[in-house]
């Protein structure tokens, strides 16, 4: 199976294929690029959730038509990460220090996995690789929204 555009999204364009920590590296890309969207562009609510459907969806297909080649949750599939730190910066008002701390709660829900993150990364194929990350994207927005309350 050639499969040449199932992992392109799995890798995220290739950022997969990086051979030091390419979740870390999604995460830093994809909050890199809210951030000059939301600069330079201010996308709104509906366009930032229709990017997250688009990314969420495409993650649910590409994953599922790799593992068979690729295994359960090989460290190359980096689409999940996208889409938790697409959801991690959901309608976070564009700052560095705003993208910065979705970054850090981001990959502190998605590493450690607390709140039944867990339970979700359990459910096995496409549905357990994406929707641990789009839990821990959930929980890093709430708390990040919570967190630019009081400063």
């Amino acid at each position: 199976m050639n499969l040449w555009i199932e992992k392109s999204i799995s890798t995220a364009l290739g950022i997969g294929y990086l051979p030091l920590a390419p979740g870390t590296w999604a995460s830093v890309l994809t909050v890199a690029a809210w951030y000059l969207m939301a600069e330079y562009f201010d996308p709104g609510f509906v366009l930032q959730l229709l990017i997250i459907a688009v990314i969420v969806m495409a993650g649910f297909y590409s994953v599922s038509k790799v593992q068979p080649e690729w295994g359960k949750d090989p460290s190359r599939v980096v689409i999940d990460e996208v889409a938790g730190m697409s959801i991690a910066c959901f309608m976070i008002p564009a700052g560095i220090l705003n993208y910065c701390i979705a970054l850090a709660l981001f990959r502190f829900f998605d590493i450690v996995k607390p709140l039944g993150i867990r339970k979700a990364e359990k459910l096995g194929g496409a549905t357990g690789v994406m929707l641990d990350d789009i839990v821990a994207g959930i929980a890093a927005n709430l708390l990040t929204l919570a967190i630019l309350c009081f400063i």
